[in-house]
């Protein structure tokens, strides 16, 4: 009888230690903390990426991306993806890159694309040292906000560009932001209203030091004074003569 009470009471403990510890991990899940999704800003934004409320390309399934797959999920940079995953020229291949990040990304729009001259499209389309170089151009290292972005930064091709502005209102070089700050799992996006060409990065001017001279002018009597050593022997100390002459002021 008191071996089969002791059995009863040992499976009650062990039933409420089982309970007490899934009561425990389920308070824990529901309290872990989750960093919010920050929101892209840009005059482009709300007809486009937040248009998107749920599911691929909204912002919530954007930032659990890896880079190039982000990228491919966005419509309006769907050119600048291709260029980025070997789709326009099979020997240009960066995503395994960029998916290395992180990386603020400058990303043009289709429109943007569409702006340049066809045959120079397809120029750049078909010189895989041409579409890396114009890729890397458009690929800084790092992750930087909307309000943090600014100043000269060097992108992976090598060749500088010029962030001003913040927030909603940010040109990179000549080009608008339209949206940015995107968010993906290791990487921030810009969409811009024009094509970056690295043949024209701005030049960074490097301060060059100043020399400063100073002139001391007498007003009334100018005095000049020579001072000449005299040869002595090595003990002793030499003999300084010392000759002051002094000019009149003119009349």
């Amino acid at each position: 009888m008191q071996a089969r009470t002791g059995k009863l009471i040992g499976g009650v403990v062990a039933s409420a230690a089982i309970a007490l510890s899934a009561a425990v991990t389920a308070h824990a899940d529901t309290t872990t903390p989750t960093a919010p999704i920050p929101t892209p800003q840009g005059p482009a934004c709300d007809a486009g990426i937040k248009s998107v409320t749920s599911g691929p390309g909204s912002l919530e399934s954007l930032a659990k991306e890896g880079s190039s797959a982000a990228l491919a999920a966005i419509p309006e940079i769907s050119t600048f993806s291709q260029a980025v995953s070997g789709q326009l020229n099979p020997a240009v291949n960066v995503a395994s890159v960029l998916d290395n990040g992180p990386y603020v990304v400058f990303a043009p729009s289709n429109d943007a694309f569409a702006k340049l001259d066809p045959a120079e499209l397809e120029a750049i389309k078909a010189d895989p040292a041409k579409l890396t170089a114009l890729v890397y151009y458009h690929m800084v290292l790092g992750i930087l906000g909307p309000d943090d972005i600014h100043g000269t930064m060097y992108t992976q091709q090598g060749k500088p560009v010029v962030v001003k502005g913040k927030g909603g209102d940010i040109t990179v070089n000549d080009a608008k932001v339209t949206c940015g700050g995107i968010k993906a799992e290791n990487m921030r996006v810009y969409i811009l209203d024009t094509v970056l060409d690295p043949a024209q990065a701005p030049e960074v001017v490097t301060a060059t030091p100043t020399s400063t001279s100073s002139t001391e002018t007498t007003s009334a009597t100018e005095t000049s004074t020579t001072t000449t050593a005299t040869s002595a022997p090595a003990a002793e100390t030499p003999v300084t003569t010392t000759t002051t002459t002094t000019v009149a002021p003119p009349r």
